[in-house]
């Protein structure tokens, strides 16, 4: 026998060596480390564009910031469709369901398609976000420039990011209590926090002696948080998500104003008159005293989450009453000093104790529901039909 074949014996030598390669990745944290890095990219995108919209002014549908949010999305959107494919091709194979690799499965149109929950949440949110896309590019060419960010076609555009992100918490908390899933979804509900600003943004009309989307972003946090301390079984989680949060805050504090500029240099356009030195629009939004409320979130659930405290029961709306206060009156207090409402420096004693005052109602709301959403996510039935 040659040297050449005893290297490559009979049966594919090559074959075994990518089948090994293969053994050693893991499909279900491959997929989902993949599918986060879209995420990601549009986020920064989203800071980026809305950085630009107040530093630099109107701007079309082919820019830099919106190459990045459609960049992400169509990554998140990919990589949920090949997902999909493996989990179809695994179930026509006759293997086992996987049920940790992104979800239970669902049968899509008949059964043509095998589609893992979380993905297919994913993944079906990143194609209506493109069609989204296609509605702003319409949009531009009837009204050419976009005066400010909260246009039709970018409402639509951040839900479905929104939804995206979902989906990748659905995808992490099927796959715990592996080690892959808890750092997957401590990075999924920092990013859909830290986004949280473009949701809440649809409560600011609503009639209220304040701005209600400063309560909506403390029942929204509380929610994200209560509910990965309950599916990770850990009073840290919150502690963590807080500290990525701050982390990504900082981040995007110092990138967005950075990033506009640069851009606005490299294509001509001027900075507006106005800036001076104003705080970034997006990452100013973000309430920075959140790591506290994740700290006496953290506190709270250790504290009385020994089954034979009295208080037991009532540990996780205890612990969004708190940390609900402390998101809704520090952002009053932040935007004050900001200049964002165009209050005095510091919020009348009153408005501020209303609004922490409905901070904490919301958040004890939070804390009700996030157990009980913890519940659904941790239920992992065999198969999940659909039309």
């Amino acid at each position: 026998m040659s040297t050449a074949a005893a290297a490559y014996p009979a049966g594919g030598g090559t074959t075994t060596v990518a089948r090994g390669v293969r053994d050693r990745i893991d499909p279900a944290a491959a997929g989902v480390t993949a599918v986060l890095i879209g995420p990601v990219l549009s986020l920064v995108g989203g800071s980026w564009d809305i950085q630009w919209h107040h530093d630099v002014g109107p701007d079309t549908f082919f820019t830099l910031p919106h190459l990045f949010i459609y960049a992400g999305t169509a990554m998140a959107g990919i990589v949920s469709l090949i997902m999909v494919l493996r989990a179809t091709w695994r179930q026509r194979a006759g293997h086992a369901a996987e049920p940790t690799v992104g979800g239970p499965p669902v049968r899509v149109f008949g059964g043509i398609f095998t589609a893992p929950l979380g993905y297919l949440v994913a993944g079906v949110s990143a194609a209506a976000f493109l069609l989204y896309g296609l509605g702003d590019l319409w949009w531009h060419g009837i009204y050419g420039f976009d005066a400010d960010s909260t246009s039709p076609p970018h409402v639509g555009l951040f839900l479905n990011i929104s939804l995206t992100m979902t989906g990748t918490i659905i995808v992490c908390a099927a796959g715990l209590p592996a080690r892959w899933a808890k750092r997957g979804l401590v990075v999924a509900v920092t990013l859909l926090t830290v986004f949280s600003p473009f949701i809440t943004t649809a409560f600011e009309p609503i009639p209220a002696p304040f701005d209600v989307s400063l309560i909506a972003k403390g029942f929204f946090s509380m929610l994200l948080f209560i509910m990965a301390a309950m599916l990770m079984r850990s009073a840290m989680a919150p502690l963590a998500i807080g500290g990525s949060i701050a982390a990504l805050q900082a981040f995007l504090w110092v990138f967005s104003p950075w990033a506009a500029h640069l851009y606005a240099d490299s294509v001509g356009l001027p900075i507006r008159d106005a800036v001076q030195n104003d705080a970034p629009s997006f990452p100013v939004r973000l309430p920075i005293l959140m790591i506290v409320a994740a700290a006496v979130v953290t506190l709270t659930l250790w504290r009385l989450g020994r089954p034979g405290h009295r208080l037991y029961r009532w540990r996780a709306p205890i612990a969004g009453a708190g940390g609900g206060l402390i998101v809704s009156a520090s952002q009053l207090a932040q935007f004050s000093l900001a200049g964002e409402l165009g209050l005095p420096h510091f919020p009348p004693l009153g408005l501020l104790t209303a609004v922490a005052v409905c901070g904490a109602v919301a958040g004890a709301g939070a804390g009700h529901l996030a157990p009980r959403l913890a519940v659904l996510l941790m239920n992992r039935p065999a198969a999940v039909k659909g039309n």
